[in-house]
């Protein structure tokens, strides 16, 4: 039922992701005598991480917060839940600790020989490698956000080679680490008064490419529909509106990529400016899971 929630985020269906996680609370605690007891716990913390990365797509912090108290004592603070919990933390400004979750999920996901147990059992894009990606990639992005960029630009390398050696180099979830990538690009260039304008234009240019970009003509808001990683895309096509629009021979092309982007962005959390605009003063941080392909 995980990989079923993780599956309907990925693919937009937020409500039926919320419907199925709280089917999974539901089932397991119909015996509370149970989740006290060895694999029911793990499965109770997997449960809660589960439904609060629901809560956490749909901009809902507060629920959030309430499913991930106590959550470093649990016995289930492993792999999938810790990486949501670790998302959680970023997405509050806990970067310090946030930090310590994503490196914990690094090294436990890359050492863990045993897939037999509770905590390794998982499928789809909640299985183990999956995980391990998009915790580098997450690492990443918090070391942007922490202002250290050549931290961020050597980890999120390494989660674009991930990518890459896991799903080939066409698939779209390497578009959504070059996503990452070129944003890191933006605030390296805003915080340092230096420019990359041609390395974020290759970076955003191909993340289109992979996730296959419909063409400006066409309605940015009709065309995505709920379709995967629809944030992903408008998040590309406006980080690329605007190295255009500072361009005075592009500006004209920077402008109707930008009201596409505009118009396909669905974002309960941030409007699309506000993630372009983030910088390490920010009140609120975007943290785009790799899992799922999301913006929280």
């Amino acid at each position: 039922m995980e990989a079923l929630v993780g599956l309907n985020l990925e693919l937009g269906h937020d409500d039926t992701s919320s419907v199925l996680a709280d089917k999974c609370l539901e089932l397991l605690g119909k015996d509370e005598r149970k989740r006290t007891v060895g694999e029911y716990v793990v499965a109770d913390a997997r449960a809660k991480a589960v439904k609060g990365l629901v809560e956490l797509v749909c901009g809902n912090l507060g629920s959030a917060e309430s499913l991930f108290q106590g959550f470093q004592d649990s016995e289930g603070y492993v792999g999938n839940a810790a990486l949501s919990y670790g998302e959680f933390l970023h997405a509050t400004r806990n970067l310090s600790l946030a930090k310590d979750v994503y490196q914990k999920v690094i090294n436990e996901v890359a050492e863990n020989k045993d897939f037999s147990g509770m905590h390794a059992l998982a499928a789809c894009n909640m299985a183990s490698e999956e995980v391990l990606l998009a915790a580098i990639c997450a690492l990443g992005q918090l070391e942007a956000h922490m202002g250290k960029f050549s931290d961020a630009e050597e980890t999120l390398t390494k989660a674009l080679n991930k990518a890459e050696q896991l799903f080939g180099s066409r698939h779209p979830k390497v578009g959504v680490v070059l996503t990452c990538l070129a944003l890191m690009f933006r605030q390296k260039a805003v915080q340092e008064h230096s420019t990359s304008l041609l390395i974020q234009e290759g970076l955003y240019r191909r993340t289109m490419d992979l996730l296959k970009a419909p063409p400006l003509e066409s309605e940015g808001n009709a065309t995505m529909g709920s379709s995967n990683r629809r944030d992903i895309l408008a998040l590309a096509r406006g980080g690329y509106a605007q190295a255009l629009c500072v361009q005075q021979n592009r500006e004209k092309e920077g402008e109707r990529m930008k009201r596409w982007a505009e118009a396909a962005w669905k974002n309960s959390r941030f409007s699309l400016t506000e993630v372009l605009k983030t910088s390490e003063s920010s009140n609120k941080l975007p943290v785009i899971d790799a899992r799922i392909g999301r913006i929280m």
